[in-house]
């Protein structure tokens, strides 16, 4: 019971920071029903990125992917939101809306943003009945596929994080190894995302190694 109470007391202490940091990034959120907008812009490449979603209350409903694992909210946690130090963040905006506009204002404004050409991170067109994919960012129909596109997208969050924030070495210098061999996997996970299918997702230096059993698993 009593770690039931403490973790409790835990999530709320985190929403409290989130909405923090939410009202930060726009002081007029609040939790009446409308459209949410969640854009960004990568400061290298200049290409934008929009979610458009639907909420009975907005900034409950932006506190949940903050703390979710649906693939905006991995981005929310891999990007942050937008400061002054973190001009690639997502900023948010909204739109008030009754509950009955909804559906319908949530499909009219995926397309607008993809029409204004943002790489959509919507999975599909939104809006209940009638909903399509969303271009090439359908959901994977087979598990097996899923499973793959899942492991490129965490490719992708995590070298951004890398390339950003952070730094990996091996425990001993020099490494020993299977430190060295953990390296090169590691390494061959952080491009994964950029690899194309062709060779199943996997580039030639990799594919020799574990056709000659020098993976970190075989020694």
């Amino acid at each position: 019971m009593k770690n039931n109470y403490k973790n409790i007391a835990k999530a709320k202490a985190i929403d409290a920071k989130n909405e923090k940091r939410i009202l930060s990034v726009n002081p007029n959120i609040d939790d009446n029903s409308g459209i949410y907008f969640l854009t960004r812009k990568d400061s290298e490449t200049g290409i934008r990125f929009s979610y458009v979603g639907q909420a009975r209350h907005i900034k409950s409903r932006i506190l949940q992917h903050l703390r979710g694992f649906q693939r905006i909210d991995i981005s929310l946690k891999a990007h942050g939101l937008l400061t002054k130090d973190n001009p690639d963040g997502w900023d948010i905006n909204f739109l008030h809306f009754p509950l009955e506009k909804l559906d319908e204002m949530e499909r009219y404004y995926i397309t607008l943003y993809a029409k204004e050409g943002y790489q959509s991170r919507n999975i599909d067109t939104g809006g209940g009945k009638g909903k399509r994919e969303v271009g090439e960012r359908k959901a994977p129909k087979g598990y097996y596929d899923g499973l793959k596109q899942g492991r490129k997208n965490s490719s992708r969050e995590i070298a951004h994080l890398f390339d950003k924030h952070l730094d990996y070495k091996p425990k001993n210098d020099p490494p020993n190894r299977f430190q060295q061999q953990a390296m090169e996997k590691f390494e061959d996970f952080l491009n994964e995302y950029k690899i194309p299918e062709d060779n199943g997702g996997m580039d030639k230096d990799r594919i020799e190694r574990e056709k000659y059993g020098k993976s970190i698993y075989t020694g």
